[in-house]
């Protein structure tokens, strides 16, 4: 099975699963997030956002791929673009951890592979976090802000919002719905946490509290705003336990251990 991934995603969970060789073309996401690809000399294709651009059609169909796997964020035109040349096409939208889930499930049948180490795993990282926060009331678990992208200002996904519960903490708004400043300072959580989509941990903490008025913030002044790398947040993939961590440490420091 030769597989062309157009999403970070795909090609982290086909090497938890151990078949990175199926991979023949990727895209420099994909590459940064997984560097023993450097070497490979793979096609780099544009993602699955913006793929029915110039010139990326032909560089897909000259790695003859015999599956084209692409997940969220995705725009249909890239999806179309795919579907006309007549490569076959899974398109994958998850929405929160069960759907992560199944998933790798479904990633790990096409290359005859065994998900359920990976699954398991996931699901037992989980079940521990929620577990040692049981003892936490709900008045005194903490309200927080997550920020997947801060032009206009969204809130992350349905999976992080699991996370955040997971971790012993209530997620502020409706995940993946616009916001805005005002909004969140009318809220006034207690902690903020920012993974902007594809920035890597390159978020301008400083300077967007500024812009926003959100000096006297609660979460601001306790020094309890925090940037988490995007790939541990915005990629459904086995590596979301990194992003679990992460907020655990960001929301209950003295139960959780800081993330290296």
């Amino acid at each position: 099975m030769r597989i062309a991934s157009l999403q970070p995603s795909v090609s982290i969970t086909l090497s938890a699963l151990g078949r990175l060789d199926s991979l023949c073309a990727v895209t420099k996401y994909c590459i940064e997030a997984l560097p023993e690809l450097t070497g490979r000399s793979l096609p780099v294709l544009a993602d699955s956002w913006s793929f029915d651009k110039t010139g990326n059609l032909e560089k897909l169909l000259a790695a003859k791929p015999d599956l084209v796997i692409a997940s969220v964020p995705y725009r249909m035109e890239s999806l179309a673009a795919i579907l006309k040349a007549g490569v076959p096409l899974l398109a994958l939208a998850p929405r929160y951890l069960a759907d992560v889930y199944a998933d790798i499930r479904l990633i790990a049948a096409h290359v005859h592979a065994d998900p359920e180490p990976i699954v398991t795993q996931m699901q037992r990282a989980i079940d521990d976090a929620r577990t040692r926060c049981a003892h936490i009331a709900s008045e005194d678990r903490p309200l927080v802000y997550c920020e997947e992208w801060g032009k206009p200002l969204i809130h992350s996904q349905h999976w992080v919002a699991e996370l955040v519960e997971t971790a012993g903490g209530r997620f502020l708004g409706t995940p993946g719905a616009q916001t805005t400043a005002e909004e969140v300072a009318a809220a006034d959580p207690d902690v903020l946490l920012f993974a902007w989509c594809g920035a890597g941990n390159r978020v301008p903490l400083q300077k967007i509290v500024q812009q926003r008025n959100w000096n006297q913030l609660r979460a601001v002044r306790s020094g309890r705003a925090h940037v988490i790398p995007d790939e541990y947040l915005n990629t459904p993939a086995p590596t979301l336990l990194n992003g679990l961590d992460c907020i655990a440490a960001a929301l209950h420091p003295t139960i959780f251990t800081r993330h290296p």
